[in-house]
């Protein structure tokens, strides 16, 4: 068998503004904060250095400039890690970009625990929670390569902020670039079951999918959906699953508070009450060490998923 593809998504953000830059987007420009070989748009800087603006290590400053080149017509995408960006940058996307809805894309790299050995100072697991708070902002998350390109790309085409999660980790490739369509605001069925749901977000998607063949070999059907948009949220794919399945994990690399399961609890406590169960990180700092084994410790690998399912499609079963 091959050996399955895998891509960071920040070097599919770094790739895809090249592309966009190729096939004209000439009102494009990017600015990064002394990251670009981290964040990878050191690949659209070599290619269009003159449109490439590195801002020094001064994230609130960079969000300022951006969003005045926002107001000149150009479409600035403002790139650092997320703990920089949307945790350093919080007020000044709040005040100049989401309060005027001006059209900046912000471009978050390095986001949730698999920074790994960087630590908890790095380790940004609030970025969604902050950027959903504010009004107007559209939130992506993708699971993969191809639907990181298809997210760019999306939010290049939209017009007013946009915020894109990507990690730091190589993950593997799952989606068929010949076939497949995104679009904001919209989940993906990756797997069909009637048992429960699982509702799954960036790297934790490719997590899910393996924990519902484990679980399917234990007897149990699993229904997967991909949700790279967090906001705004696809309710109906949520509705959908809650009454046909009637239980739902979410699973994030992001606090449980204020992330993708408070998304999904919103709309089915108000819609359509069920059982919610959110793996995600417990209201903690993550600590450093080795990207899959930080994300062994917080329970976000599809064992752990596997073992909720159970407990909660089999109470009464021994593991």
């Amino acid at each position: 068998m091959a050996d399955i593809k895998k891509i960071a998504t920040r070097v599919s953000y770094g790739n895809t503004l090249v592309e966009l830059a190729q096939q004209g987007a000439d009102n494009l420009v990017v600015f990064d904060a002394d990251l670009a070989a981290a964040t990878k748009t050191e690949i659209f800087r070599k290619e269009y250095p003159d449109r490439h603006f590195d801002c020094g290590i001064a994230e609130q400053n960079m969000v300022g400039v951006a969003a005045g080149m926002a107001t000149m017509g150009y479409v600035p995408f403002v790139s650092s890690f997320a703990m920089f960006v949307a945790g350093r940058g919080f007020e000044q996307i709040r005040n100049s970009i989401g309060y005027p809805h001006l059209n900046v894309k912000i471009a978050a790299t390095h986001a949730g625990l698999s920074v790994g050995e960087d630590g908890a100072s790095h380790q940004c697991c609030e970025d969604i929670a902050l950027m959903r708070s504010i009004p107007g902002m559209v939130v992506l998350s993708p699971a993969d390569d191809v639907e990181a390109r298809a997210a760019v790309i999306a939010a290049y085409n939209y017009q007013g902020p946009v915020y894109l999660r990507f990690s730091r980790l190589a993950t593997p490739v799952f989606h068929d670039p010949e076939t497949y369509e995104f679009q904001i605001g919209k989940g993906e069925k990756l797997t069909d079951g009637y048992d429960i749901a699982v509702i799954s977000t960036g790297l934790m998607t490719n997590e899910a999918l393996r924990a519902a063949v484990l679980a399917k070999r234990q007897g149990m059907n699993v229904r997967v959906i991909n949700m790279p948009t967090i906001k705004p949220i696809d309710e109906e794919i949520i509705l959908t699953a809650a009454r046909e399945c009637g239980r739902i994990i979410t699973v994030e690399e992001h606090s449980i508070i204020g992330g993708l399961g408070e998304a999904v609890c919103s709309v089915v406590s108000e819609k359509l009450p069920v059982p919610v169960r959110r793996i995600g990180v417990m209201d903690q700092f993550g600590h450093s060490g080795p990207a899959n084994e930080v994300l062994r410790d917080y329970g976000l690998t599809a064992d752990n998923i596997v073992n909720v399912i159970r407990d909660i499609v089999r109470p009464d079963a021994k593991a």
